[in-house]
């Protein structure tokens, strides 16, 4: 090896940091992608439930997760680094206070949003496509892994299973906005992309005289099926295996989209719009369950949000005049919009067509 091979090999590969200058290290620990996937890589493996179970070394641990045991402890070397880890005798490690967040047991889920084979942390691998989404304003997702977010959470039901799951951790937006909007008036509701049921359950229990239907994929669909017959809601409620491009069941009161509508691009946003307004009984409506950018604010949850969105699936994070704009398009007219405690909006759109116009 030549001494200029020699010299460019060693070269760290992190910015030059100045004495005194803490914009470089800020920028500098804006940039760390080590320490991120490092967490992931923990999350993934299991290692804060091993370590709590009383496997404290790598080659103990390396054996229980099938990893290389060099390998393991130089990511536990940085674990510890980092806080998230300790080491009170050489080669034995502790969880730490951080550390304990990546527990299978922890409210916050944590380490199920990181795990890198499940439906959401896998997402984050697309990050690595993010500049070619900037150049070509199209997702990454499909680049990275060949098929696009939906169809790859297809083909592997654990995978889906685990997303599923997930999205049922947003229980308190869905119960704030379940209560947060008078369904009394409605005599049938239509959960267009409705998950597990969860939504619609909530609905049902606190207005006995509702009805529901549920639209979902066909996995989906049938563990929703399940869970509502668990509530003794089949009597009530439907579940119709189907995509929200399907034409939806007619004639409800309410077309619900809780969720669905920043998972997509302005053009087929509109599409989905445009299938419930046409589904929609005469004076029906249709009401978006949404966290809603505020105009004007450049807000970091927001700002991530967005680009995640752009670059798994294409959607988009929108303001109130964003979806007031979309649902023009279409018809709609924006009647209320009410903010919930947990920081979700619930919109709600009137049909302006009668019936044989559309």
């Amino acid at each position: 090896m030549s001494m200029t091979t020699s010299a460019r090999t060693t070269q760290t590969p992190v910015p030059p940091t100045t004495p005194g200058d803490p914009t470089v290290a800020r920028l500098a620990a804006l940039t760390d992608l080590v320490t991120p996937y490092a967490i992931r890589a923990a999350a993934t493996l299991g290692l804060a439930d091993l370590i709590a179970e009383g496997i404290t070394t790598a080659d103990a641990l390396a054996e229980r997760t099938r990893s290389d045991a060099d390998a393991l402890r130089r990511l536990m070397d940085h674990l510890a680094a980092s806080g998230l880890l300790e080491e009170p005798d050489p080669g034995c490690y502790a969880i730490t206070d951080l550390g304990r967040v990546l527990r299978d047991d922890h409210p916050a889920r944590t380490r199920a949003w990181l795990d890198l084979d499940g439906g959401m942390g896998r997402s984050d691998l697309a990050l690595s496509g993010l500049l070619t989404t900037i150049r070509t304003g199209e997702p990454a997702y499909p680049d990275r892994f060949g098929a696009s977010f939906w169809e790859d959470l297809a083909a592997n039901p654990t995978r889906a299973a685990s997303f599923d799951t997930l999205m049922e951790t947003h229980l308190a937006n869905v119960e704030a906005a379940a209560d947060s909007y008078d369904w009394s008036s409605a005599g049938h509701v239509v959960d267009v992309g409705g998950g597990s049921g969860k939504l619609l359950t909530r609905i049902l229990n606190a207005n006995r005289e509702l009805r529901g239907t549920l639209v979902e994929l066909p996995g989906t669909a049938e563990n929703a099926r399940r869970q509502l017959a668990d509530a003794s809601l089949t009597d009530r409620c439907t579940v119709v295996p189907g995509t929200f491009f399907d034409p939806l069941p007619s004639g409800a009161d309410a077309y619900v989209l809780s969720f669905v509508l920043h998972d997509w691009n302005d053009r087929r946003a509109a599409q989905i719009f445009d299938r419930c307004a046409a589904a929609a009984a005469p004076h029906g409506h249709v009401v978006v369950i949404e966290r809603l950018r505020e105009e004007g604010m450049k807000q970091p949850w927001a700002t991530a949000m967005d680009l995640r969105m752009l670059l798994t699936v294409g959607g988009r994070e929108r303001t109130l005049d964003d979806f007031r704009a979309l649902a023009a398009t279409v018809n709609l007219t924006l009647n209320t919009a009410v903010q919930t405690p947990t920081g979700a909006s619930v919109l709600t759109f009137a049909t302006n067509q009668p019936p044989g116009d559309r």
